[in-house]
């Protein structure tokens, strides 16, 4: 399989990653891939929906093996189904890699051309939009501020090492802490640059 061309958007756990990457996807041909979606749609009671729940529910990151293998059947499938086109569709991808390892192993399916990186300097505005985010959407692993917690140093400790595999000129940096309008206008802008110099 050819390798498929994608961006990231990157951010601690809060920052809007799912709602820019959402509103990216209605208005540009980016296609919008969300791990925490592809984890969400897994049968609960299937071999990966169990190991899933099982590190979600305590705020830690699913293995790296686990996750790229679930990552790239999904594509896999996307592909085989005619609704992803590897020469013609760029990818816009939420939630991984979060690790080091995860941009080795996603290597051989995506060639990462830019990194957004929405920036959120306070925890306590994350605790508080995740508190919100439980009540509106029902989500168990934002409901806990202890896992909430957990996740922010998990993020801190293994996932914002990822930039460092990536070579500065292609990361541009989005304060994350204004409205998720004013997010998704940076966001976007960031786009439309990085689209012409493409």
């Amino acid at each position: 399989m050819a390798k498929i061309p994608a961006v990231l958007i990157f951010g601690p756990p809060g920052s809007g990653k799912g709602t820019v990457g959402a509103k990216l996807a209605l208005t540009t041909s980016l296609k919008h891939l969300s791990t925490g979606d592809i984890f969400r749609g897994i049968a609960p009671s299937s071999e990966n929906g169990k190991l899933i729940a099982s590190y979600s529910s305590a705020g830690k990151l699913v293995p790296d093996s686990a996750t790229a293998q679930i990552f790239e059947r999904f594509i896999k499938g996307l592909v085989d189904t005619n609704k992803l086109n590897p020469d013609k569709d760029m990818l816009l991808l939420d939630g991984i890699p979060r690790t080091p390892d995860q941009v080795d192993l996603i290597k051989p399916i995506v060639d990462v051309k830019h990194v957004f990186v929405l920036e959120i300097q306070n925890d306590k505005t994350i605790v508080e939009r995740l508190l919100n985010r439980a009540k509106i959407e029902g989500r168990k692993d934002d409901a806990d501020e202890s896992i909430i917690k957990n996740r922010l140093v998990e993020y801190r400790e293994k996932t914002a090492a990822v930039l460092s595999k990536y070579d500065a000129k292609i990361i541009t940096r989005v304060v994350g802490d204004n409205s998720p309008d004013e997010v998704f206008c940076d966001t976007l802008a960031a786009y439309v640059k990085f689209m012409k110099n493409a």
